[in-house]
Order: structure tokens, then C-alpha cells, then sequence
């Protein structure tokens, strides 16, 4: 895999301009690994595109690393890709699709620019995708939306519109406009030249699809009625506010959207280009304060994931770091805020998957692998020089599935609290623990029921601590604000547990056992979670 080449020394400013730090957002099955891979290999960073389920000897996508991931066809993890285009530096950080994963997601939506929303042709608008849309909302990051599997039956481009319209707010501007219904893909109108570009098959997707490019008296003559079609419903659009509006775009009250097809690679050029044109580029982040940090001021960086097993034969810890100020140089001595403990960075990679590059020097946008940072959890800050700085934590979702777990193997009860304690660093889980059940025994919390799964798998591939797990018929929590109160929320319906940073949580089977508890206790000091998951 090839990176984007690095300037030594350069100016933090004028390399912030020439970034482009995004995520692909979508409901599963939407395509956004197959997009990925995609818009890697028109970025010539792989020669060859496969479809998440290989066939007749193509790969699987290489975003997705775990066993599970591969077996299932879904993403569970996220990914960081760079690369270099058109003279910008992209950094892709793909993301899990599975609602299950989504606080993962929400993790990942604080580190990056701009946002691409997937959106299947046939489906419009899914339920994960409306989740993760209101993160982006929430955050005021701009959306560009890519409308998926043009080439397959599915809904009329203006009804897909209209949705993004009436559902999400987001005043729609196609810069393309495909010709023929969907299952029936000619081309699109490219609607700011006028054009007609037309794609060429390529084997299977695998490789990168031709374009054919006419004018637009050329395709009246050879598209015929299908050109007439899209060109009408081009000028409708004019007449709505369909054309582009860059500022309604960084103000995140429009969106530019494209139609293609990932697999086939259409129309994943033009969502290149068009990020390099019109995404935004990183921008001073405010720190706890409110101060915004100068792109030029000395180093900073937050850390927004911690990944550990992605080298097996290793056991390492990786925590993903986006820069946010100044040069990042390998082997710099960096502060960590939250304890004012020095932090060496002699070990920093670029990472998609398993694959990796030594990173020598990264600037603000860019996002590095620390390797073995044991010290690193999501949220903390480092930086370099003076004046010290910290960047605002990212929230937990309040978690809605509880399961006891216990290793299967006593011999083996080392490896369980290790395996254990990495997994809950890494945030796909949270691990509780309570005086009643004991330190043998601890609590995982998650958001779906399928992290449950991941953990079992990986405790049992990656940390050979193979375990039981037991659920447990709780579905709603509460942070205790005084830990005094605990006997009062110790009932057969409710219980008392400590999360691992010291916060005592009461889960409860369900909100007409939290109501009782509280009409029985009204002093009772129980609080919403920072970010719920609902």
C-alpha cells in the first residue's frame, strides 16, 4: 500500500489546506466498504477492488480485518486510509455499518471534516443512516450524499430526493443526474457541464471503469429519450434550488448528492473530485475552554479510537490520533494532558486494516497510529510545547445490554482479565463490576447485542480465554450521583455497578422499575448518561 508522500518541516497551515478528513456513513449492506476500496483504488492506492464476499477469486475488501467481519460481511471496526489525490492529502476513516457498532461511529464522526452519506437506491434513507445523520447534525458536519447501485432495480432519483428533503432538512443539489431508472444505468448528466459521461464495465468492478464523455447534442443523438428525460428533470431541479450552493453545503443545510455504483466503480471519480473541490478542510478546534487551538500552534492531537489485537502475532494496543495543531514528528516526546506524564511516539503508523506505513510526520487532519500506547484512551489529549492544552472528551453511550461473563477455562483466568480489560479499553464494551458478583465475574454493558459476539469471538482467537456469558434482563441505566444511595438502588429489579473509570452506574429492568424506585426514594440522585444511545 502506498501513502501519501510526507514534507518534512512544512508548514502546519498550508498542509492543513491541502487535507481532506472524511467518514462514510450508511445503513449496513449500503456498500460503504465496497465505496471505500473504491474510491482507494481510483486514488491508485490498490490495484485491484473486491467485493466484501469475494467471488471467482477476488479479495475480500481489505478494510475489514477481523474473522467476524469476513465471515459476516459487515464491518465491525473502523479503518484510516491516506492518500494522495489532485495534489490534497484524503484521510478516509471508514467506520462500522451495524447499528450495534454505532458508538464506534459516533467516535469516529469527532474526528473528521465532512461526511459522505451512502444511501442504497432501492432503500433511501435507513435507520442507521438516520442515526448517523443526526450525530452529523449535531456536530454540524456537512454531509455530501452518494446514492448507491444505480446499476440495480430501485426508486426514481427525484422520489430519493425528495426524502433527503422532507426527512433529514437537507436541501438536495445533484451534481449528477443519472440517465436511465434505476437497473437500467446509461450514465449520468454530469449538470455542471451539461455532459453526458458513460461508463464501461469493468471485469467484475475489480478495476476501473472507463468513462465516455459526449456533448450534449452528441447524446441526444445516440442516448435518445433517456438523455431528454434526465435533462427535464435537470431543469426541474434548477427551478426548485437544486444547483450547487457551496456555502448552504459548509453550513450543513444542503447537500451536494451524485448517483453511481460502487461495485462497478461509477461515478466514484466524481465524489473524489468533488471532495477535493468543496470538502472542508480542518480548522482551528476549540479546547475545553472554548478556545479554538491554531492549526500553527505547536502539536496537538485528541484521541477518538484504541484498537488492540490488529497485529495477532504481537498483542499490540493501537490508539488512533487525529492532529488537530502543528507538525507531528515520529519519535517526538509529546505531553499527555490527562496526567502530565511525558509520551513517546517512536512507534506511529498509518493503518487501513492490517496494513501499515511508518508515519515520519503528519500535520493537522491526519490521523496517526500510536502503537503500544497503553498509557492512550478515547478522549485524551497529547501536545507538544507550551501553552498545554486538552481537547473535550467524547461521551459513551449509555449501553442497553448486559451480560455477565465468566472464562470456561479456570487455567486460563490470567488471559480472561487481560483479554478483558483490552476489549473494555478499547470501548466495545463497557466493564462493570459490582461488590455482589466479584472481580471473576464482571458485567459487560454494550449498545447491541452483536458486541457481545465480537467479544466472545476475539477473547477466544485473540487472548485463547474462551468465555461464558450470561445476560442479564436489564435495559435501562442511570449514573448514581451519590454513591451513598447505593442500598436504596439494590433491589430484584435494579442493581448497583462500578464502571472501570470509577462512575457507579444502577441498571434497572426496565423504566417501570427505575419509576417505582423513584416514586418509592425521591431523593434518589440518578442522571442521564452524557450521550444515550436512543
Amino acid at each position: 500500500m502506498s501513502t501519501a508522500p510526507q514534507t518534512q518541516h512544512a508548514d502546519p497551515a498550508g498542509e492543513a489546506a491541502r487535507r481532506r478528513t472524511f467518514a462514510v456513513i450508511s445503513h449496513p449492506d449500503a456498500g460503504k466498504s465496497t465505496l471505500t476500496e473504491a474510491l482507494a483504488l481510483h486514488a491508485k492506492v490498490i490495484s485491484e477492488a473486491g467485493a466484501v464476499h469475494g467471488k471467482a477469486g477476488r479479495r475480500g475488501v481489505v478494510s475489514d480485518w477481523l474473522d467476524m467481519e469476513q465471515a459476516r460481511g459487515i464491518s465491525i471496526t473502523s479503518a484510516a486510509l491516506q492518500f494522495e489525490y489532485d495534489d490534497c492529502v484524503i484521510n478516509l476513516l471508514d467506520t462500522p455499518g451495524h447499528a450495534d457498532f454505532s458508538e464506534d461511529t459516533y467516535r469516529v464522526l469527532a474526528a473528521v471534516d465532512s461526511a459522505v452519506m451512502l444511501l442504497d437506491a432501492a432503500k433511501g434513507l435507513e435507520p442507521q443512516t438516520l442515526k448517523l445523520f443526526d450525530v452529523c447534525r449535531h456536530r454540524d458536519i456537512p454531509v455530501i450524499t452518494f446514492i448507491n447501485k444505480w446499476d440495480r432495480p430501485g426508486r426514481e432519483a427525484l422520489q430519493l430526493c425528495d426524502e433527503i428533503s422532507e426527512r433529514i432538512g437537507l436541501r438536495p443539489m445533484p451534481l449528477t443526474w443519472p440517465v436511465g431508472e434505476a437497473g437500467h444505468f446509461e450514465g449520468v448528466l454530469d449538470r455542471e457541464s451539461g455532459e453526458f459521461v458513460g461508463y464501461e464495465r469493468a471485469d467484475g468492478g475489480a478495476h476501473l471503469a472507463r468513462e465516455n464523455r459526449l456533448t450534449a447534442a452528441e447524446a441526444a443523438s445516440e442516448v435518445g429519450a433517456e438523455w431528454e428525460r434526465a435533462v427535464e428533470e435537470s431543469e426541474l431541479l434548477t427551478e426548485s434550488g437544486g444547483d450547487l450552493d457551496t456555502e448552504a453545503f459548509h453550513a450543513a443545510v444542503a447537500t451536494p448528492v451524485l448517483f453511481g455504483s460502487a461495485v462497478r466503480n461509477f461515478g466514484v471519480g466524481q465524489l473524489l473530485d468533488l471532495l477535493v473541490r468543496l470538502a472542508p478542510q480542518p480548522t482551528a478546534r476549540p479546547d475545553t475552554r472554548g478556545n479554538p487551538r491554531a492549526l500553527d500552534a505547536p502539536f496537538s492531537a485528541f484521541v477518538f479510537k484504541v484498537q488492540t489485537g490488529m497485529d495477532p502475532a504481537h498483542r499490540d494496543r493501537v490508539a488512533f490520533a487525529r492532529v488537530c495543531s502543528g507538525e507531528f514528528e515520529r519519535g517526538m516526546v509529546a505531553t499527555h494532558a490527562a496526567t502530565g506524564k511525558p509520551f513517546a511516539t517512536k512507534y506511529a503508523q498509518h493503518m487501513f486494516g492490517q496494513q501499515r506505513d511508518t508515519v515520519e510526520t503528519a500535520y493537522p487532519g491526519d490521523v496517526v497510529g500510536l502503537v503500544n500506547a497503553s498509557a492512550l484512551g478515547v478522549g485524551d489529549t497529547l501536545y507538544g510545547g507550551k501553552p498545554a492544552v486538552e481537547f473535550p472528551g467524547i461521551p459513551s453511550f449509555a449501553p442497553e445490554h448486559f451480560a455477565v461473563a465468566r472464562t470456561s477455562d479456570p487455567g486460563r483466568a490470567k488471559q480472561f482479565r487481560r483479554g478483558v480489560e483490552q476489549l473494555a479499553q478499547e470501548g466495545v464494551i463497557q466493564v462493570l463490576h459490582s461488590e455482589v458478583r466479584g472481580e471473576g465475574a464482571p458485567v459487560l454493558a454494550a449498545v447491541g447485542p452483536m458486541q457481545f459476539d465480537v467479544v466472545t469471538q476475539r477473547m477466544e482467537s485473540e487472548f485463547r480465554a474462551p468465555i461464558k456469558l450470561e445476560r442479564l434482563p436489564y435495559q435501562v441505566v442511570r449514573l448514581v450521583g451519590d454513591r451513598n444511595q447505593s442500598t436504596a438502588l439494590r433491589t430484584h429489579n435494579s442493581e448497583v455497578l462500578e464502571r472501570r473509570d470509577g462512575v457507579t452506574l444502577a441498571v434497572f429492568t426496565d423504566n417501570i422499575a427505575l419509576r417505582s424506585l423513584v416514586r418509592l426514594n425521591p431523593d434518589l440522585d440518578l442522571r442521564h448518561l452524557v450521550a444515550d444511545a436512543d
